[in-house]
């Protein structure tokens, strides 16, 4: 009898009638692309499960008599054993076969029956644990729903989750969704960013590198979740270069600038001007800033919470939470700016789309210190036209983000030399101590105006001995 190794699965006639991997080419359907790989899969784990022979140590799988391979005295004139390296050493039989896990287990036996009922049993496991509906059983899509609603549950991020759910349901699951999660493999990663690179509508190599990163995640996700997934499965996927963003470097003459073209744009947005320049404020914390938070005889700002579509939720770090002391010059902006706008403004209702009059939305008691003119919370759409109005009015480079403002914040601190770096990273209410210096304090603004005299007066002694000779 012919031995079957249980490492490579037997060859049927579907295998026959297609390659094994029958992924479609980059840039095909995902629908069918999951379909068949899919399928092609379950066909791989059912032929697994199917009970084969056990594996004789002592004798040549495929002899070559001839190349003066000889018989050894086991066999039969009819049916002739070649020996193999291992002829006489330890047990004869082994029982191979590979685990859930995809690890390859080999189990050497005395006699054939006793590696024959081995694999049967061995394989009576994986085949219980691959239908186990908490492992093997489950798609990627089981996963990718589970991920998100666990997030929501647990109260992490909004937006985090929401752009999560977005890059799954539009390009994970197309993909792979209908896969079964122990399949998965290194290969997968691969073809998933040849995948994204060919889809229609993905222009931004930086919009591949999130996607993937969603990607990874779930595929951490799984692995915590028992899903037998080779350890490299993410690791070392080439992924296409992002041309680093140029940072606008603003001067306090370009935010003077933006100021007053905010003033003309919308009077009431001027002081979140003035908080991200003079208190590093992001924008959804100078949304959410609150009369009560802000310490006016100390000069001080509480920052607590931030604004996302209206609502108040948790700051981006927990070093983001902070008593910030801030120039006396903010407060008295901020002071200006609560008495000009304590409440929404007498213009008549808005007419909206077909010169249907709309009604404004009524006014919250949030005390918060910038609202719009129905004295509601600022949406970051709105804020956004605004915005983009005032810097092409003040002439900034047309590139310029609100954070740019933080930017300048933290170069200004650094610049002015009257703080050590942790202060300046205390203030700027970073983390890592290089996110501060790395990737915030522009060195071309910060030593503008530095005169540098150490090396004059170093070598002064040095100079008039020169002179002196």
């Amino acid at each position: 009898m012919r031995e079957v190794r249980l490492d490579k699965a037997p060859v049927t006639e579907v295998d026959l009638g297609r390659p094994r991997d029958t992924r479609s080419p980059v840039g095909a359907s995902a629908e069918r692309l999951t379909q068949d790989v899919a399928g092609n899969t379950d066909l791989w784990a059912e032929n697994l499960s199917k009970p084969t022979e056990p594996f004789d140590r002592w004798h040549k799988r495929y002899p070559k008599p001839e190349r003066g391979d000889e018989p050894c005295r086991c066999g039969t004139r009819k049916r002739p054993l070649y020996p193999s390296a291992d002829h006489g050493r330890g047990r004869r039989w082994q029982a191979r076969y590979t685990d859930v896990a995809g690890k390859e287990r080999r189990t050497c036996l005395v006699t054939w029956q006793e590696a024959r009922d081995h694999l049967e049993r061995a394989l009576a496991d994986i085949d219980s644990q691959r239908s186990s509906s908490s492992i093997g059983g489950r798609r990627v899509a089981f996963f990718a729903t589970q991920m998100i609603e666990r997030r929501r549950k647990r109260q992490k991020n909004a937006n985090t989750s929401d752009a999560y759910e977005s890059h799954l349901r539009n390009h994970v699951l197309p993909f792979a969704g209908k896969r079964r999660a122990d399949t998965l493999c290194r290969r997968d990663s691969v073809s998933f960013v040849d995948y994204l690179l060919d889809k229609p509508g993905i222009h931004s190599p930086s919009t591949v590198r999130q996607v993937f990163k969603t990607w990874r995640i779930l595929m951490h996700y799984m692995v915590d979740e028992d899903v037998p997934l080779p350890p490299n499965i993410v690791a070392r996927i080439e992924l296409p270069e992002v041309t680093p963003r140029v940072e606008v470097a603003l001067s306090p003459v370009q935010v003077a600038a933006v100021a007053v073209a905010m003033r003309q744009v919308a009077p009431r947005y001027e002081v979140l001007i003035w908080l991200g320049a003079c208190a590093g404020l992001r924008q959804g914390e100078a949304f959410g800033l609150r009369r009560g938070q802000v310490v006016w005889e100390r000069s001080l700002l509480r920052v607590v919470e931030q604004r996302q579509h209206g609502k108040a939720v948790r700051l981006k770090t927990r070093a983001s939470y902070a008593t910030l002391p801030v120039d006396r010059f903010l407060i008295e902006r901020l002071a200006e700016h609560a008495v000009q706008w304590s409440g929404p403004e007498s213009a008549a209702p808005y007419a909206g789309r077909g010169g249907h009059q709309r009604a404004s939305a009524d006014p919250t008691d949030e005390d918060l210190i910038v609202t719009n003119r129905f004295d509601r919370p600022v949406l970051r759409a709105d804020f956004y036209r605004r915005w983009r109005r005032a810097v092409v009015q003040a002439g900034l480079p047309e590139r310029t983000r609100f954070h740019d403002l933080k930017h300048f914040y933290t170069s200004m601190l650094g610049a002015s030399g009257d703080h050590d770096p942790k202060t300046v990273q205390a203030l700027s209410r970073h983390a890592e101590f290089s996110e501060t210096w790395d990737t915030y304090a522009h060195p071309p603004l910060a030593v503008e105006d530095v005169t540098v005299t150490a090396f004059g007066a170093a070598f002064s002694d040095v100079a008039d001995v020169d002179r002196a000779a």
